[in-house]
């Protein structure tokens, strides 16, 4: 379930496939009021409730289900940790070593507010009881607000035990309020990230800059360079190297693979020992095989390359099949788009494709075909043989350039 207040609609928009159920908090009266409006759909049954906090992204997993496992269905748990600056946070208040209450900062004394250990905002109750604390809540305070934190004073009277669970680290229960404090989190997570992959084997060049935007599963001996950006699920295989300002998007690369500079990947398949790049573009549906080479300035869509074969300049590959050990000349494209429809270029196994080219879909060039540099072929060619087709060149004896009108300067005055 998912409370929202201030941008309800952008935030449930957002969240809509999720399959979470959405409750407003209209106005947004504090905390408590928040879980308040929740309370009609929460199951009276024997339960436990785990309340989050949306600004507080890095909560993980294992630590909610910790905190739920403390709660065992008969105490309240909340998560604590101790800050060198909590100004700003709900304090624990002790006797002893027994929880007594939490104390928002703008209510809290100036002892109080010496207390380092703060509440994180991340509670588990018994869903019974917590119904029962929430809708007996008063906004009596400096805010004229419904806290939340004030259950404790109530699970307390009760005569039930409250207990402070410590989070593993400051970073999982930071909130954000700020476009600093999000940039702050999101290093903060990367570097995670970072530490995770090096402990795992993964040489990374700088630590500092490595964006993982999804999930990146990397193999052993993997090499990476500054400035790589990898969005969706990325996989690399043994021994790859991805060179520096590389953006890869739901992509498999191969083991033993060398990924130049500069080179961008989305929804491709990389197979073992290729060179990409640099400055290299695979779109959706690129599928390259052993040891193919794809230069710089090359763009490939929606076509499967078997191995051995290269397009080493400046070229374009869309819709097509090609063979094993194709040598695709600079310069050359498929033209695979009518205006209409798209269609499909076949090259067979050995096909030469000089300089400049057009091939014009569909069209198929047969097992060891040679295409003359220049050529625009639009019929099939056959197999074994050299085909050329271009104008045949011819010299003008005689022929002048043109050349511009010189307008006269008006006369001087």
């Amino acid at each position: 379930m998912i409370i929202t207040g201030h941008g309800a609609e952008a935030v449930e928009k957002a969240c809509a496939d999720s399959g979470a159920m959405f409750v407003r908090q209209m106005p947004q009266l504090g905390t408590g009021h928040a879980v308040q409006m929740a309370v009609p759909a929460l199951d009276d049954a024997q339960g436990v409730t785990l309340i989050l906090n949306g600004d507080v992204p890095l909560i993980r997993t294992e630590t909610a289900a910790a905190l739920v496992r403390s709660c065992g269905g008969n105490k309240l748990a909340l998560l604590t940790i101790e800050l060198p600056d909590a100004t700003g946070y709900g304090r624990i208040v002790r006797e002893g070593a027994q929880v007594r209450a939490i104390v928002e900062h703008k209510d809290a004394s100036e002892a109080q507010r010496q207390i380092q250990e703060i509440y994180t905002g991340i509670m588990a109750a018994p869903t019974a009881l917590l119904k029962s604390w929430v809708m007996a809540l008063k906004n009596d305070n400096a805010q004229r607000e419904f806290y939340l934190t004030d259950v404790v004073a109530a699970a307390v009277a009760d005569g039930v035990e409250v207990l402070a669970v410590a989070a593993a680290s400051e970073t999982e229960v930071l909130g954000v309020n700020s476009p600093v404090q999000l940039a702050d989190l999101e290093r903060r997570h990367q570097r995670a990230v970072a530490e995770s992959l090096m402990e795992a084997g993964v040489r990374l060049a700088d630590p500092a800059r490595l964006d993982v935007r999804g999930s990146l599963h990397c193999g052993t001996d993997v090499d990476i360079d500054v400035n790589c950006v990898f969005e969706g699920t990325v996989h690399i295989g043994d021994g790859a190297r991805i060179g520096a300002n590389c953006i890869i998007r739901d992509t498999r690369i191969g083991a033993g693979a060398v990924v130049h500079p500069f080179t961008h990947m989305e929804e491709a398949t990389v197979g073992e020992g290729a060179l990409i790049g640099p400055f290299a573009r695979l779109r959706p549906g690129a599928e390259l095989g052993r040891e193919v080479h794809i230069g710089n300035f090359v763009e490939v869509k929606n076509t499967t390359m078997a191995a051995g074969s290269k397009a080493n300049h400046l070229a374009y590959l869309g819709d097509a099949i090609v063979g094993e050990r194709v040598n695709y000349g600079a310069g050359s494209i498929t033209a695979n788009y009518d205006g209409a429809h798209k269609h499909r270029t076949v090259i067979g196994n050995d096909v030469h494709v000089g300089s400049n080219c057009v091939l014009v879909a569909p069209v198929t060039l047969g097992d060891g075909a040679t295409i003359g540099g220049g050529s625009t072929i639009s019929k099939d060619v056959p197999a074994g043989q050299l085909t050329v087709a271009r104008a045949r060149q011819t010299t003008l004896a005689g022929w002048q350039r043109p050349q511009k009108n010189k307008a006269k300067a008006p006369p001087h005055k």
